[in-house]
Formats: structure tokens, sequence, C-alpha cells
């Protein structure tokens, strides 16, 4: 045990080395400038505030003792350094625990966010009365002697006359456009289509030419592909009024399901419904949904290609963010249009001429189609000069509960009629009249009573008319399912002959293209 406490005693220069450091801070020298007051540099009052409040290093007497007497028995001149000898207690001690690094490296998101909310202050050479010239971000002086301009690099000035350049040449640019577009019609065929613009130099019309011209640049994204959607016929050889049906949520019905993804409903009566009013109306689907996936859904709801002209999202108008059917572009008369639709934004145009149903949403109970025949039926059979009229008549009501009450009322008000007519003539029939007279009823072509005699018979002109209509849809009923098959190979056959030959135009051109096209004899 004594050879512990005494080893160490004996080492060469073992109390010599504790003041080996302090001594060397002493001994090496200081150089000043010339001519300079060699003050040492005065920190600033918000510095010496912290200076103040750290603990002062302590030195007992009994360690300067002993100090004193190591340098004795070493014979070494004892050194002053109070100050070295205390460098590391003047240190202050920690505000918060060291972290363990044991269980890992802690987050340093706390201290960050703590340090970007305490405002921070590296100005030590500067006064610190001035530290709010400097903004918070750094970038510089916010105000003070120096203006910002003085911060500011020759490529900073370069890069801001530039911009400046820039937006005077686009300002310029712009107001010489606007101008350009602003000017008079050029030709007459651009003064008629415009005659709500006329040529003038008054701001308004000037402004309404510049509305105008940028409205034909936009028009080939926002109007209809064609000016006429229908071609051109003759009214004799088509039949007189038209039928605008819409798909989605009127014939058919889409809807999505993890088990069986989508999957397309037919809406019940729909091929009587097409098949009935085909000799009435000429059909025409006008749908919002996209050609590549409507056409699919048409092919299977209409095989027999009852429905004449199919109109997809290309035929649309697109205004305010909606897809609208305009009606003024099917190069039909509009007195004898009706647009049957499930929303009210695609017929906004014309509402006169719609007529809104509920969403189809799956019901195969539903019959609102064929409850709607009869009211289509009468309005073609009967020759109505204008469909709106009547259309406005039965505005916001339930067309086939409004119309059978009608019908109702009016059938009542003819029996009664004629009721009285049979009383006050002579028992003698107009039938046996005729038949004295040596005349033969009149008949149809088809072999029907004429309207007179069905009238005689009690029967009023749109029962005539449904008879007859009855009659012709049976008669299209019984040729489709004697033909229909036939009829489809048909139109196979036409479809694979038209590829085919647009296969080989193709094949014709493109070796035409690099000179290997066959000659011909």
């Amino acid at each position: 045990m004594l050879s512990r406490a005494v080893l160490p005693l004996a080492r060469r220069n073992a109390f010599a080395s504790t003041v080996r450091v302090s001594a060397l801070s002493a001994q090496r020298p200081r150089w000043y400038a010339k001519g300079k007051n060699n003050t040492p540099y005065t920190l600033p009052e918000s510095l010496q505030d912290k200076k103040t409040q750290r603990k002062e290093p302590k030195v007992t007497k009994n360690t300067a003792a002993s100090q004193q007497s190591d340098a004795e028995t070493q014979g070494t001149p004892q050194t002053e350094t109070p100050e070295s000898t205390t460098v590391g207690e003047s240190e202050p001690a920690p505000d918060k625990p060291l972290p363990d690094l044991t269980q890992g490296i802690p987050s340093t998101l706390a201290a960050e966010l703590e340090a970007r909310q305490r405002k921070g202050s590296l100005n030590i050479t500067e006064d610190h009365t001035r530290t709010e010239d400097y903004s918070e971000d750094g970038s510089g002086r916010s105000g003070g002697d120096i203006p910002k301009s003085g911060y500011e690099t020759s490529l900073d000035r370069r890069k801001a006359r530039m911009a400046n350049i820039m937006y005077a040449v686009m300002l310029a640019a712009g107001i010489a456009g606007m101008g350009y577009l602003g000017r008079n019609w050029e030709t007459e065929e651009e003064e008629r289509a415009h005659t709500e613009t006329p040529s003038g130099w008054s701001p308004g019309l000037w402004w309404g030419r510049i509305k105008a011209r940028t409205g034909d640049l936009t028009s080939y994204y926002k109007d209809p592909a064609f000016p006429k959607l229908l071609p051109d016929e003759d009214p004799t050889m088509r039949q007189p009024y038209t039928l605008v049906l819409s798909l989605e949520d009127l014939l058919v019905h889409s809807e999505w399901s993890r088990e069986h993804g989508w999957r397309v409903a037919k809406r019940p009566g729909v091929d009587y419904f097409l098949r009935y009013l085909n000799q009435y109306y000429e059909l025409v689907l006008f749908t919002s949904v996209p050609s590549m996936m409507a056409d699919q859904v048409l092919r299977k709801l209409d095989p027999y290609r009852i429905i004449r002209w199919p109109l997809f999202r290309e035929a649309t108008r697109y205004k305010d963010g909606e897809y609208i059917k305009d009606l003024s572009y099917l190069n039909r008369d509009l007195s004898k249009v009706i647009l049957i639709d499930t929303k009210e934004e695609h017929a906004r145009l014309q509402p006169e001429n719609s007529i809104i149903l509920d969403k189809w949403t799956g019901d195969s109970k539903d019959k609102t189609l064929v409850a709607l025949i009869p009211f289509l039926e009468y309005l073609a059979g009967m020759g109505v000069e204008d469909v709106r009229t009547v259309l406005k008549s039965f505005e916001g009501t339930n067309i086939p509960v409004e119309f059978a009450k009608r019908e109702k009322a009016m059938r009542e008000r003819f029996e009664k009629q004629l009721e009285e007519e049979q009383k006050k003539k002579p028992s003698i029939g107009m039938g046996s009249l005729a038949s004295a007279l040596g005349l033969k009823s009149s008949r149809t072509l088809d072999g029907e009573p004429s309207p007179i005699e069905g009238l005689a018979q009690g029967k009023m002109v749109w029962d005539q008319i449904r008879e007859r209509g009855q009659k012709n849809y049976e008669m299209i009923d019984r040729e489709i399912r004697e033909n229909g098959e036939k009829w489809l190979a048909e139109m196979a056959a036409e479809e694979e002959k038209a590829r085919q030959e647009q296969m080989n135009s193709m094949k014709g051109s493109f070796t035409g293209m690099f000179g290997m096209g066959s000659s011909k004899e």
C-alpha cells in the first residue's frame, strides 16, 4: 500500500507537468500593431451581462500552497497563472442535462424548433443597439444608414434590369396584340358572321371584336365537331318529327362493384319503346359519353340499328364546365324536335324542347318509358305544328299521368257528344245511306276503316292511330324475329368488307411512300 502512494512521487517531473500548460501561455509573446493602443477589446453589454453571471473561479489556499511546495521540490520557479488555471472552471454549466448516448442518438428536432423561435444574435462585432437593422432571415439590412441597394451585387442588378425589359416587352406585345385583334372586319363574310359586333372604333365595338376573334380560336375545343350534325334529307323521305334520346340513366344504367366490376343494365321496355316510336320519329341518340365507350354499349343495346343517328360527346357543346346538347346544330326544325334527358344542364339552351325524367337507377319494375309512349304518339300522330307549345302546357307535371287525365276528360266529352248526335240523327246511319246511294265504304290501302267510319263506331282519332301503330309494331317485331339473324350477318359482312378495304388502302399508301407499289399493267 505504501508503494502505491510513494511511486507516483518518485517519477521525474511529476510536479512540473501540472504547471506546464500555464507556463506556455505566459511565455508566448503577444504582438500589437504599431501606434495602436494595445487595450483589450471591450465586449458588448449584452455579452458582458452573461459574463458576470458566470461562476467566479475559486482558488483555495491549500491548492496554492501545494503548488508552491511542488515547485520548490523540483527547483523550478513558480509562475503566476491564475487565469490559465481556472479556464476549465470558468465555463458555464449546461442548462439541460446531456443526453444519454447509450440509448441511441437523440432527436434534435426540439432544439432546432426552439432555436428558430429564439431570435439569434451573432452580432458581436457591431453595436448591439443596431441589431434591428438586420432582417431575421439574414438577407441583409432592413434599414439603417446603408440602403438595401448597397448590398446588391452587379449580377443582381443585371437580373433586375433584364426582368424590367422583359416586362416592358410583354406589355407592349399585349397592347399590340389587342389592337390587332380589335381591328375592323376585313371581308364581307366576317361582317355577316358577326352582325352583333360590326366594324367601328368605339370601345364597345373594339372589345366585342376582340372577344369574337378569341372565341373563334377556342371554338374548336368548345363547339360541336360539325356545324350540321345531321345530314340534309328530303322531309318527304323521313319522319317529320325528331326524337333525341340520352343514353346514360335513361336507356341504360352503369354501376361498378368489387365482385363484378363494371356492369350495364338495359332499362325495361327499351326495345318496345324504340321499335314502336320508330314509325313516328326520326330517332337520334345524343349522349355526352365519349364515342369509344358509348359505341360499344350502343351495339349491344340496338343491334338492328333502329336508332338512325348516334351522336357522342364530340357533338356536344362545352360551356361553363358542362357538356350541353345544342339542338340548333341538328339541322332540323326545332318546332318538331323533342329531347328526352335526365339532366337539365344538357338541355340548358333549349329547355322548351326538352322532357326531363328522373334517373333510372336499375329498378327492374320501371315502366316510365312505356308510359310515355301514348303522349309521344299523340304529338306525332295528330300532326302538332309546334311541339314546344304542347310541352309548355305540361311543364311541371308528370307527363304520363297528366296526359292520361286529359285523355280521360276528352274521351268523356267525345262519348257524350257522340251520344247526343246519335239521338238527334235519324236511325238510318251514314253507312246505310251510302249503300242506298250506291256508294261503297272507303277503306285505306291496308284494309283498315276510314276515320269517319271509326268515329261512327265510337273510336276517337288517336284510338285509330294507336291501333294502326300497334299493327305496324307487330309487323316490325315479326320481321326482326324471322330475319334478325340474317340482318346481323349481312351487317357484319359489310363491316368486315369495309375494314379490309381500309387496310388495303393503308398498305398501298404505306408502300407507295417508299416506291414499292405494284405497277399496273
